[in-house]
């Protein structure tokens, strides 16, 4: 676990280990929560970057007769 300092501007920089895993680029958009006693920030991916994530899906599942 890798520990940041907040600049007197209230910037900080994310580490470089965790912008490799997230694929961060300069630009990229976070978007910022606060849960609990926490900070979140959680990287905004563009709609078309969800295109397929569900291919494979098991659609055999029986249905209501008012959900079809």
């Amino acid at each position: 676990m890798d520990t940041v300092t907040v600049s007197p501007k209230y910037q900080v920089v994310i580490p470089l280990a965790v912008r490799d895993e997230l694929g961060l680029r300069p630009g990229a958009k976070l978007r910022v929560l606060r849960y609990q006693d926490r900070v979140e920030m959680i990287p905004v991916r563009p709609l078309k970057s969800l295109r397929g994530f569900l291919r494979g899906i098991d659609t055999s599942i029986e249905r209501e007769k008012d959900r079809l």
